[in-house]
This record gives C-alpha cells, sequence and structure tokens, in this order.
C-alpha cells in the first residue's frame, strides 16, 4: 500500500531554481519524481509508479473522452522527470515554476498520493477557502 503524504513545509527554491524535499518526504520520492502542473495553479509531484497509474486510469478513457484526453495531454507536456541528488533537490524548470507564480518561498503541502508545491499567497488564499468549507 502507498505512503499517505501529509504535512506542509516552508522550503526556498535555490538560485538554480532546485528545491529540496522535506525530510519526510525523501525516502518516499528516492528513486524518481514527476514534477507537473496541475488544477488551481501548483504543482504536483508524484513518485513515478503513482503517475504511471493517474496516466493508466486516463488511458482507460482517453479513446472516447475528449476532456480526458486534453487533460491528460495537458498534465503530460508540462511535466518533468527528476531523480533526487544526495540532498534531496529535485529541479522544477522555469515553464513551472512560472506556470505557479514562483520565486524563491514555496509551501510544500502533503496531498495523500502526491506533494504539491504552492506559491505563498496563492496557498494561503487556497487554505482559507478549505477552512471555510470544511471547518463546519
Amino acid at each position: 500500500m502507498a505512503r499517505r503524504l501529509g504535512g506542509t513545509f516552508f522550503p526556498k527554491l535555490d538560485d538554480k531554481g532546485r528545491l529540496t524535499l522535506p525530510a519526510k518526504f525523501r525516502e518516499h520520492f528516492a528513486a524518481g519524481v514527476v514534477v507537473t502542473r496541475v488544477q488551481e495553479g501548483c504543482l504536483a509531484v508524484y513518485d513515478e509508479e503513482t503517475f504511471d497509474n493517474l496516466n493508466a486510469r486516463f488511458e482507460a478513457r482517453a479513446t472516447s473522452e475528449a476532456d480526458v484526453r486534453a487533460f491528460q495531454r495537458w498534465v503530460n507536456s508540462g511535466s518533468h522527470d527528476d531523480v533526487p541528488d544526495r540532498q534531496g533537490r529535485v529541479s522544477v524548470p522555469v515553464h513551472l515554476r512560472e506556470f505557479a507564480g514562483l520565486d524563491r518561498d514555496v509551501v510544500v503541502v502533503g496531498a495523500g498520493d502526491r506533494v504539491e508545491i504552492w506559491e505563498p499567497e496563492r496557498w494561503q488564499r487556497q487554505s482559507a477557502a478549505l477552512d471555510d468549507v470544511f471547518r463546519t
């Protein structure tokens, strides 16, 4: 069974656009990651197996559903594969940093089967909206 990824962390991107994965996640992603754009303007970091399983679910529906094909195309065309270095750093390419509005400060959020990377103000708005919905 896959490990559930949770927690909120506040790392910084280095001058080369690399993210140091929080220590809690490093073992999970040691074999490799796929970083891609997702809804709400954030990035998702998947382990390769989970990303492949996600694509397999797309494949099952892609031949008959145009919106599934479009989403599959969008997620995969923006994806970036990497293997964390010994310090647990993964590169976040310019096109993905621009999509998510990332500069130096970021918020890393465990989201079950993936980790999300957010621009801090965007995460603050998203988190507040989620609190409003689920607090009652």
